[in-house]
């Protein structure tokens, strides 16, 4: 009595099988059918005997395509002897392998899954070897493309994750209560929020300066991710301060905000943000945390630099943005 085992394989083998044809069909109708099927898949199929010489080949695309229909003129001396290698065990074995192949291509590397088959007569002797192609170049550029996204939000996390720490520590050294703390927290938070939904929204390519600053400009520089971010900070830290104390307190109070770029003795210009307001002159307009975010913080990130003048009831702060923190588009 044959195993249940034994049996599952016979099952396995004929489910690979024709076991029956329509009285209409025929093999060579089966046979050019299959050849559709593997030319619209882009399989390339070869069939060697057992020293290796060429018996047949099925839609043998490039680099496949040679003279030998075995590619070899393509492949490195190492790549063409590890396949032949692989083929030899398996004539020898009778087990089927597989191996991983990438060749040069004027674009990149095109890459290629081999699958390697022994081919056994009624005796059960191996014959020859079937060795089946298939491109997975896409796939592969996909993997490729995912690892590096992964590993980019990793780095922009831990960015990110650094900026919220730094507000935290800066936040609670200027805060005279938890209550106080919170709330300062919360509106700086929020404002990383905003600035990080503007450069999501772009793919990660940015911000427009425009997104961040209401105002009119000759010409709309783009910021890169980082520049967005801490430029939402200052702009934050400034409105705040306004709608507290300064003009935005006030029903008819007015604030200026400028952006230019500004040409010095550097190479390569910069972009010069400037805010402008009156503000009622007294101690609760004394330089705070605010103070510490847009002179050090915020300017130390861009690697540029920062002034807040703050006398005689105006405030005027000025940031200067160095070019590799934006594009001008």
């Amino acid at each position: 009595m044959r195993s249940k085992a034994s049996q599952q394989d016979d099952a396995g083998k004929r489910s690979d099988e024709v076991i029956a044809l329509h009285p209409s069909e025929s093999g060579m109708q089966i046979g050019r059918a299959l050849l559709h099927a593997l030319h619209n898949a882009g399989i390339s199929v070869l069939y060697q005997d057992r020293e290796m010489k060429t018996v047949w080949a099925r839609n043998m695309r490039a680099p496949w395509a040679s003279e030998t229909a075995d590619g070899k003129d393509l492949l490195s001396p190492a790549q063409a002897e590890r396949i032949s290698a692989t083929k030899r065990k398996v004539v020898e074995t009778g087990d089927a392998d597989r191996l991983e192949v990438g060749i040069p291509d004027t674009d990149g590397v095109r890459w290629f899954h081999i699958w390697i088959d022994a081919d056994r007569g009624d005796s059960g002797e191996v014959q020859g070897v079937v060795t089946t192609m298939v491109e997975t170049t896409e796939q592969k550029r996909r993997e490729q493309t995912l690892k590096t996204l992964l590993r980019e939000v990793s780095h922009r996390s831990k960015n990110l994750l650094a900026i919220i720490q730094s507000i935290a520590t800066q936040t609670g050294r200027y805060s005279e209560s938890l209550g106080d703390f919170l709330t300062r927290f919360r509106g700086r938070l929020q404002s990383l929020a905003s600035s990080q939904d503007l450069v999501t929204s772009s793919n990660w390519r940015g911000a427009a300066l425009r997104e961040l600053v209401s105002g009119q400009v000759g010409r709309y520089p783009y910021l890169n991710p980082n520049a967005a971010l801490h430029i939402g900070l200052a702009m934050h830290e400034l409105a705040v301060n306004s709608v507290s104390y300064g003009a935005l307190s006030r029903p008819d109070g007015q604030v200026k905000v400028s952006a230019s770029i500004a040409t010095g003795r550097e190479a390569s210009p910069g972009l010069l943000l400037v805010w402008t307001e009156r503000i009622d002159a007294g101690p609760r307009n004394k330089k705070r945390f605010g103070s510490v975010a847009l002179e050090r913080v915020v300017p130390t990130s861009l690697n540029g630099s920062a002034t807040l003048d703050i006398e005689e009831g105006r405030l005027e702060y000025r940031l200067t943005v160095p070019r590799g923190n934006f594009e001008i588009e």
